[in-house]
């Protein structure tokens, strides 16, 4: 598993350029809160907005995952162990009054793109 890549995907990428396109700066896997173990792979700390993009397999998306057929109860765990550190990882970042933006790999970089900056522009500075 050491080939697969935790950041810098090729669909990081491209929302990256679009959003810098855009004019918007940012950290790139970066902890929003100190206390919090978790990366987000866009981070405003100004506008306390964090942005992540979830793989289809790691993250069960409902459009694309497929389990692995061998070794089941391994993925399954696995995967539900993402899954429910993904909600808690939401759930930490709302209660400290941050934005928090998800999306999968498979949707469109501009349509992401487009409400990153979206939100960016809505939220308040603090």
């Amino acid at each position: 598993m050491q080939g697969n890549r935790s950041r810098d995907t090729s669909a990081e990428w491209d929302v990256r350029r679009l959003v810098h396109r855009a004019g918007l700066r940012y950290r790139v896997n970066a902890r929003p809160v100190p206390g919090l173990r978790r990366s987000a792979d866009l981070v405003f700390s100004r506008r306390h907005m964090a942005v992540f993009i979830d793989g289809c397999f790691w993250h069960a998306c409902p459009l694309h995952f497929v389990a692995p057929k061998t070794n089941v109860d391994y993925w399954e765990a696995k995967i539900e162990r993402n899954r429910l550190r993904d909600r808690a990882t939401t759930e930490a970042l709302l209660a400290e009054g941050w934005t928090v933006l998800r999306f999968w790999a498979h949707e469109q970089p501009a349509d992401v793109a487009n409400q990153i900056v979206s939100a960016f522009r809505q939220a308040t500075d603090f």
